[in-house]
């Protein structure tokens, strides 16, 4: 669990003061997240998730804001920011931008099943759609501008083998011409622990805080790239055709989707190679700080590039 900056009942409880939801009846951290500082609320008014912003630019905190509010309005079950009594969704707490969000109902799954993929396309597809009238703009801040200013940052942390997977997919990336498919807000993160199921169904889509606007195909690889992989990290045939094919049943795929699926594949697994190195070569001081293992994505990435001419689609 991650919890860098401390706040306590008396301070919660004098800031709320300011929204429309009671008076504070619990504050409890939340055991997940590497990037903000999360917290349980409830109030008399309901349940809450205070989230405390420790490095997005205060200056980003709008667009997903506003994309979440958005996507809520359009019927995706995902948290709806609490707006302050002077209309404001985002205010500061102990120094530190903060948002209090609706909290909803459901729990992760670790073992998904082809129903769990079937749903979790279909809102993601949803979503996609949804997302094409939000007129918030931010490029994907973990994107390939992101990548290629990282890479030297972790790079020395790798044996011989390693950096030279690092450095030629990401030449092989920076030279991929992404922007010519279809485009929008996207999720960017939308893992296992991202998705709260209530009972068969989703109760909830979380954590926005990586969205960003990227061809909408990579968020569908990042999705595939968790919800459909077995154990050793190799692509579920079963899982993805089914993800694929609910996805595709809400947002059709154009004929250039389809040719960029293995580059998408692994461009996703770039990504969060690249990330998870990052958090574990380069971590900050923290409290309850808990980064996961690179070697997971890094041996998702090799499959990804050894198995692209058989990359399972409907």
């Amino acid at each position: 669990m991650s919890v860098y900056t401390k706040v306590t009942e008396s301070q919660l409880a004098g800031w709320l003061t300011r929204y429309p939801v009671g008076t504070l009846v619990e504050l409890r951290p939340i055991a997940a997240g590497i990037e903000n500082t999360n917290y349980f609320v409830t109030t008399t008014g309901g349940r809450f998730v205070l989230t405390l912003f420790e490095r997005l630019p205060a200056r980003d905190l709008p667009f997903y804001l506003g994309l979440m509010a958005h996507l809520a309005r359009h019927g995706i079950p995902c948290p709806s920011p609490i707006a302050d009594h002077t209309g404001a969704l985002m205010g500061t707490l102990n120094g530190k931008p903060a948002a209090l969000v609706t909290r909803l109902p459901g729990a992760a799954v670790t073992a998904p099943t082809v129903g769990h993929c079937t749903e979790v396309a279909a809102v993601l597809a949803r979503m996609h759609v949804a997302g094409r009238s939000y007129s918030g703009r931010l490029e994907n801040p973990r994107g390939p501008r992101w990548w290629r200013l990282t890479a030297p940052r972790v790079a020395p942390f790798l044996d011989p083998a390693a950096r030279a997977l690092l450095e030629d997919e990401l030449a092989f990336q920076l030279a991929y011409r992404r922007k010519a498919l279809p485009r929008g807000p996207i999720h960017a993160d939308l893992f296992r622990d991202n998705v709260l199921f209530d009972g068969a169904r989703i109760g909830g889509v979380i954590d926005f805080y990586f969205a960003g606007v990227d061809a909408l195909l990579f968020d569908v690889a990042v999705t595939v790239n968790d919800w459909c992989v077995q154990p050793d990290g190799a692509l579920d045939r079963a899982r993805t055709e089914a993800f694929l094919r609910a996805y595709g049943e809400r947002r059709a795929f154009v004929a250039g989707e389809r040719a960029a699926w293995p580059v998408m594949l692994r461009a996703a697994a770039l990504r969060f190679w690249l990330s998870r190195l990052y958090d574990f070569h380069l971590p900050r001081p923290g409290e309850l700080v808990h980064a996961h293992d690179p070697e997971h994505f890094r041996r998702i990435l090799a499959l990804r590039i050894r198995d692209a001419y058989d990359s399972p689609w409907p």
